[in-house]
């Protein structure tokens, strides 16, 4: 596995929850998994006991330098994890970038760090039968593979697979990345790692990988269109036969109502008194009324368009209308974080708004609220719709992607369904879904039977890692038949 991010050791969002438990999964199962990451600063600050190898590697950028990279090592769960050092590339106070943007320079640190993993990978001698890599930063990798380690036997049946997490980020650098990369200029055209005059290390991976993933089967036919494909639409369309999409999972020992030692009380399907006292006590740490009556919303997202934040800050008058209660953490777009934060002082002790990272309170927020909302626009999986369920919280979403593959609407009628969806990303779509949320909730019955609905939608990664090794076999397949 190959990736920026890995829970538990740094997080920037989903992708991490995704390498470190599939690796988990796959470990399980009997598989020799390995995870390689950049070592960044916040790694480094934690406590993980990481164990320094006796590695010094020099790596070569292609405008005539060289870097240095050593390597530490942790565990989790039996899985090891390398981490690749070099200072002036990770030793940052954040991942990709600051309030400022990107860091500029992110070219040359994530090349660097994919022409290391290779040469890592051979000094531990550890001979993979896949390379997973997962979105842009990772990209470049399946091309390295096919031109300037073709000749290497050491790679010589190692297959690729290239995840795609978020379609929307390219990687794409200016033309002359090309000799910065140390990749032949023979493999800049359109239908291999040119894009409109650039070098885009997505559309690299799509390209030279054995097998493409994404990480939903929604999202896997949505990225074929013109509205979600980013303008990748047509690069999958020429892979579409090699591309699968497989639903992420969560941790279920983690994510476990009945074990959490972060809310207020413990609970399960059979026994739903511990879920009030967590109403409670999140309605008094926001400082709302403690009003069992009230329907309380929580959301634990990104500020982002994305994410539908426009929809929420003009539907809240709306919400407010009914006496509703919305609990809000995270952090994002300053002007998302202001609209907010006015709501919240329009409607004081109605809205509360935490502008922080703040894992102990998501606990708290994910087990004491009455629905959970998410209108985003699109989501290639997502995963707090799952936790949701996992603590008994019916879901409120767009149906677009994983939102859609998991989010089933609720009907009263025929007791089926796990949560409450809208079809168009609108704020009257959004408007209608809180009604009937809101109605179902004043109906003790089919309440209890909606959350019970939730309490049995398991998105297990058992089953995921397990369509996960078909498809490596498929990528050790496509590799030794087109040679």
């Amino acid at each position: 596995m190959v990736a920026t991010e890995c829970v538990p050791f740094i997080k920037v969002g989903g992708l991490a929850d995704v390498v470190g438990t599939l690796s988990v999964a796959l470990k399980e199962k009997k598989h020799d998994v390995r995870v390689i990451v950049p070592s960044y600063q916040k790694i480094a600050a934690g406590n993980y006991k990481l164990k320094k190898l006796p590695l010094r590697l020099m790596i070569p950028l292609g405008n005539g330098t060289w870097h240095v990279a050593t390597v530490s090592m942790a565990k989790v769960r039996g899985v090891p994890v390398y981490f690749i050092e070099n200072a002036s590339f990770f030793d940052r106070p954040e991942v990709y970038g600051d309030s400022g943007g990107d860091y500029p320079d992110n070219r040359e640190r994530y090349i660097f760090f994919q022409r290391a993993v290779l040469e890592v990978i051979k000094t531990l001698k550890f001979v993979p039968s896949i390379i997973h890599c997962h979105d842009w930063q990772t990209g470049l990798i399946p091309v390295y593979l096919k031109t300037l380690y073709d000749k290497d036997q050491f790679f010589n049946k190692t297959a690729t697979v290239f995840s795609i997490h978020n379609i929307s980020y390219h990687g794409q650098f200016p033309a002359e990345t090309m000799e910065t990369a140390g990749i032949p200029w023979t493999e800049f055209t359109f239908d291999k790692i040119e894009h409109y005059s650039h070098i885009n290390f997505l559309k690299a991976g799509i390209n030279y990988s054995d097998m493409i993933a994404t990480v939903s089967p929604g999202y896997g036919e949505e990225i074929q269109t013109p509205q979600y494909g980013c303008e990748m639409d047509p690069v999958i369309a020429m892979r579409k036969d090699r591309l699968v999409g497989i639903l992420n999972g969560i941790d279920y020992a983690y994510w476990n109502p009945s074990a959490d030692a972060l809310i207020a009380s413990p609970f399960n399907a059979g026994n739903l008194s511990g879920k009030a006292d967590c109403k409670r006590q999140l309605q008094s740490i926001l400082g709302f009324s403690s009003d069992p009556a009230a329907f309380l919303m929580g959301c634990v997202s990104r500020f982002d368009l994305q994410k539908g934040f426009d929809l929420i800050v003009h539907a809240a008058p709306h919400f407010m209308r009914l006496k509703a209660q919305l609990a809000v953490l995270g952090r994002g777009h300053p002007g998302f974080e202001d609209a907010m934060r006015e709501l919240s002082r329009i409607y004081p002790g109605r809205i509360t708004v935490c502008n922080e990272f703040n894992e102990p309170l998501a606990h708290k927020i994910y087990a004491g609220s009455d629905a959970f909302l998410m209108p985003s626009r699109f989501e290639p999986c997502g995963l707090s719709q799952m936790i949701a369920m996992a603590y008994g919280t019916p879901p409120m979403v767009h149906s677009t992607g994983g939102l859609g593959d998991t989010v089933k609407h609720f009907s009263i009628s025929t007791g089926v369904g796990n949560g409450f969806s809208f079809n168009y990303p609108e704020v009257m779509e959004l408007k209608g879904a809180f009604d009937v949320a809101e109605r179902t909730f004043r109906d003790k019955v089919s309440w209890n039977r909606l959350v019970q609905n939730c309490f049995a939608s398991r998105f297990t990664w058992d089953k995921s890692a397990a369509r996960y090794i078909e498809l490596y076999r498929n990528a050790k397949l496509f590799k030794s038949t087109h040679r």
